[in-house]
């Protein structure tokens, strides 16, 4: 694989660490934010913890208009402006309003970052190394949420308004990214939906690719008689969508973004301090980190049908226990134990695999659209499910609330036996084609 190439990636992938930084970054500020402006659980959840997730799904839905109009670079630079505006814009309010406003801006670049970052990656990609670069986007969001963690932990309490700090650290590499992703040439593939083939050769040289101008106009052209008017609800593509909104669809079914959103008050809901929960959700990252880092390293080599194995048995199993664990009052380390083997579940298998899926099995002139569906279906759950958890948590407790995620992921085990295909290794044309004629 070309040095320049793994670069690139990496610069892109970076929008992950934003996107993983402004999801848990807000977990510090939780609770004190709801003590200053003194909000009910209903609107703590929906307003001011959950606007930023509402922007995420705006971002969502309309992302594919930017990415497939402006192209792919120009989109991620304004991913990263949007990023910049939201922390500085967040750390210096002082009402519930214009704080929900400024988490709802930042919102906006997360959705879209979910559509255009991995949808660049793969198409600069060699199709042997996809499933690695794709997914130096997911280990860049749990890198970033690792470094929110440690940030909320090393900030805390610095001031009576430490959130500000919490909040406003995210502009430091938002900026940074920004100017990062001026570096990166445009996408050949979406070059070539623009028909500005000379420049996508140029690209294509450049980046030593193992594929010529020749081969992906082809592919272009193949469905040239209808390219017009296709979109990703004619009747062809039904099978790559239903793949897309599945896997969204038990990605936050298994409570993944609750519990990133709501780590330190879970673990003091399990009989922990404020201290010790802030330094447990420290470990999530690291756990989170170490088994997104084992699993970018396998998804090429086991697969990610495998990798779904290996997630949906561990979520299962772990969240399963933490359910039993707030049923039978288990305390001490057993919650934060069994939630480091949720989160690991989690981080070798959705969490490695759900990005690079998507970004694959859609033609490459619909990869946009596509890929703006998967991430819609994903963000609505990510904005409800969190949105209510607070509320949830009071009214029948925990223990229900994991029991019936851990019944989802029983259901997505049988998904991934049943339906979902192995992508491994094939190249983003012959999966076009070849999923689309499915029935």
């Amino acid at each position: 694989m070309e040095r320049k190439i793994f670069l690139i990636a990496i610069i892109v992938a970076l929008a992950g660490f934003l996107f993983g930084f402004d999801t848990v970054v807000i977990s510090g500020a939780d609770k004190k934010l709801q003590l200053l402006w003194g909000s009910s659980d209903t609107f703590h959840g929906v307003v001011v913890m959950g606007m930023a997730l509402w922007g995420t799904v705006i971002g969502a839905f309309f992302g594919a208009i930017p990415t497939n109009k402006w192209g792919r670079k120009k989109t991620l630079i304004w991913i990263g402006i949007l990023y910049s505006i939201s922390a500085l814009g967040s750390a210096m309010v002082n009402d519930p309003y214009t704080f929900a406003f400024f988490r709802f801006i930042g919102g906006l670049g997360v959705g879209a970052s979910t559509i255009a970052a991995p949808a660049y990656i793969s198409e600069i990609a060699p199709a042997k190394n996809r499933g690695k670069l794709v997914g130096m986007y997911q280990f860049n969001i749990v890198f970033g949420i690792l470094m929110a963690y440690l940030s909320n932990y090393l900030l805390s309490g610095i001031s009576n308004e430490d959130w500000r700090f919490m909040l406003g650290a995210e502009a430091v590499p938002a900026i940074l990214y920004t100017l990062a992703v001026f570096t990166v040439p445009k996408s050949p593939r979406w070059l070539l939906t623009k028909n500005r083939g000379a420049e996508a050769d140029g690209v294509l040289k450049s980046l030593k690719l193992d594929l010529t101008i020749e081969q992906l106009k082809k592919d272009l052209d193949d469905g040239a008689n209808e390219k017009g008017v296709e979109h990703i609800f004619m009747k062809k593509y039904r099978f790559p969508l239903g793949l897309a909104f599945l896997i969204a669809f038990f990605n936050q079914w298994s409570g993944i973004n609750a519990f990133l959103y709501y780590a330190p008050r879970i673990f003091e809901l399990a009989g922990l301090g404020e201290s010790t929960a802030l330094l447990s959700s420290i470990g999530i990252g690291v756990t989170n980190f170490i088994f997104t880092f084992l699993g970018i390293y396998l998804i090429d080599r086991l697969g990610r049908k495998q990798l779904m194995y290996f997630g949906s048995v561990g979520y299962i199993v772990s969240l399963s226990l933490v359910s039993m664990a707030f049923f039978f009052n288990w305390t001490g380390m057993a919650v934060p134990i069994f939630l480091f083997l949720f989160i690991a579940s989690h981080a070798i298998g959705q969490g490695a695999v759900i990005w690079v899926f998507i970004s694959e099995i859609f033609p490459n002139h619909l990869r946009g659209s596509g890929q703006a569906f998967g991430s819609s279906t994903h963000w609505v759950l990510a904005a409800l499910i969190p949105s209510f958890v607070p509320t949830l948590f009071g009214m029948i407790g925990p223990g229900i609330v994991f029991a019936f995620f851990a019944f989802m992921m029983v259901l997505q085990l049988l998904w991934v036996f049943f339906m979902m295909p192995e992508t491994k290794g094939v190249t983003l044309e012959e999966l076009g084609k070849n999923l689309s004629s499915k029935n």
